[in-house]
């Protein structure tokens, strides 16, 4: 199957067979370096520049760093369940409508970068005091039907840091 560069610049998520401790510091990093790199990105650019879509059909560069703010409030939350409740059912959100709400679609970028920002320092935190057996927890996506280990989970959301990122610089 192909894969449309414009969507998936940095290529679809593939985990590895085997989540070494090394491989999950590696993730965690990049959490922890994202929210400056988001930063650093949109340092210079106008509002012009931020309504401008990825792709065609894709979100605007504005409504990607509100998306990415939802998204990740979303996973700490998700990551917090999994570790106090045993495979919590985690509740699905449309991605889509929320990037259409007016906050999604208009609200100044700064909010949602100092949102990323403390989640990430929490996130991080929080990541950083998990014990092995901790990454075996999960939660369970009822709308895929998949269960989610949260080392797993860890890998896509770095990897949803990097695919976001690339969204966003593409619009310069």
């Amino acid at each position: 199957m192909d894969i449309n560069p414009l969507q998936y610049p940095v290529g679809k998520f593939s985990a590895p067979e085997n989540i070494t401790p090394d491989i999950r510091t590696a993730w965690i990093k990049t959490l922890a370096e994202f929210p400056e790199k988001l930063k650093q990105a949109v340092a210079d650019m106008s509002d012009e520049t931020l309504a401008k879509h990825y792709r065609p059909g894709g979100w605007t560069a504005r409504q990607v760093i509100h998306h990415v703010n939802d998204s990740h409030m979303n996973s700490f939350i998700r990551f917090k369940l999994a570790l106090t409740e045993e495979n919590p059912i985690i509740k699905p959100y449309s991605e889509g409508d929320w990037a259409n709400l007016p906050d999604g679609n208009e609200a100044p970028i700064e909010w949602s970068l100092e949102g990323i920002k403390y989640v990430h320092l929490r996130w991080v935190y929080l990541l950083n005091k998990l014990q092995e057996s901790d990454w075996e927890k999960a939660y369970i996506n009822p709308e895929r039907g998949i269960t989610y280990p949260l080392d797993k989970a860890l890998g896509i959301y770095a990897w949803h840091c990097d695919h976001h990122l690339a969204h966003v610089l593409s619009v310069k």
